[in-house]
Formats: C-alpha cells, structure tokens, sequence
C-alpha cells in the first residue's frame, strides 16, 4: 500500500509517533512519504528526554522513507534543506496526496 503522512507539528510526542508509524509501515514493506509543513520543517534535530524526534526521522530515512519539507515553511523560518528533508512545494503535496491509497495526518 501506498501511504501519505503529512505531519505539522513538532510537538515533540506527536512528531515521534508520526515518525515511529512511518517506519513501522515501511518496515512492513509499504511505500511511504511523508510530507512536513508548518512547525514540522523543525523536525530534524528535534531531541526530548522521552521522544527522540531526531533518531525516529533518521531511521525512518535510512530504511528509505521518503521526506519532503514545506519549502515556504522552511524559508520563512530561515532553515536551509537538508539530504532528509528536501525543499518541497504545494505541488508536491497534492502530488503525495494523489499518490497515496491512504493519507495519515498528524
């Protein structure tokens, strides 16, 4: 199955768990991408003494899990684009979106 996550927060637990389901779902063979907006292009980096954001995007990454950062977002924020997260547009949003069999949102 194709699945979309669009994640918008970095609320610490939140993120965690958007990341934790990405990688379980890749783990069990689906394809998926995740799209961030908002607050969420602050993901990477994002440690907390329980939810360790960060160790989640990166493992999610490196089982080949597809990232896409809101390019706006990330500008309007002063943050460049990363090999994780990429700068990204609308277009590619609606894109993951028609792609996806289902969608996610955290």
């Amino acid at each position: 199955m194709k699945i979309g996550i669009i994640l918008e927060t970095k609320e610490s637990e939140k993120a965690w768990n958007a990341f934790r389901f990405a990688l379980t779902a890749k783990k069990q063979g689906h394809e998926v991408k995740m799209f961030l907006m908002g607050e969420a292009v602050e993901c990477e980096g994002l440690t907390h003494e329980k939810y360790n954001v960060d160790v989640q995007l990166k493992a999610f990454s490196d089982a080949g899990g597809e990232i896409m950062a809101c390019g706006t977002c990330m500008k309007s924020r002063q943050l460049n684009e990363t090999e994780a997260c990429p700068l990204s547009t609308m277009v590619d949003c609606v894109n993951l979106v028609v792609w996806a069999d289902k969608m996610v949102t955290f």
